[in-house]
């Protein structure tokens, strides 16, 4: 149990980090702008879904995943 702690305080510390440097700025400028991503604009409304950028940050995150455990063994 102790390693499953390590390794969830681990992955929340890195996502933190993650966060505070795309916040600040220094995100790629495709993240969020591909094409397929909806974004809907009213007069008094904005709804924005980047569907498309979920869609390859999953594949990108999965893939990582599974070196790091094929690594791992």
């Amino acid at each position: 149990m102790r390693e499953l702690g390590k390794l969830i305080v681990i992955i929340g510390v890195i996502t933190t980090l993650l966060g505070l440097v795309m916040w600040s700025g220094f995100a790629p400028k495709w993240l969020g702008r591909l094409p397929g991503d909806i974004h809907i604009e009213r007069e008094h409304s904005a709804f924005y879904f980047p569907i498309v950028t979920c869609i390859v940050l999953s594949i990108a995150l999965s893939l990582l995943l599974s070196l790091v455990s094929i690594f791992r063994r």
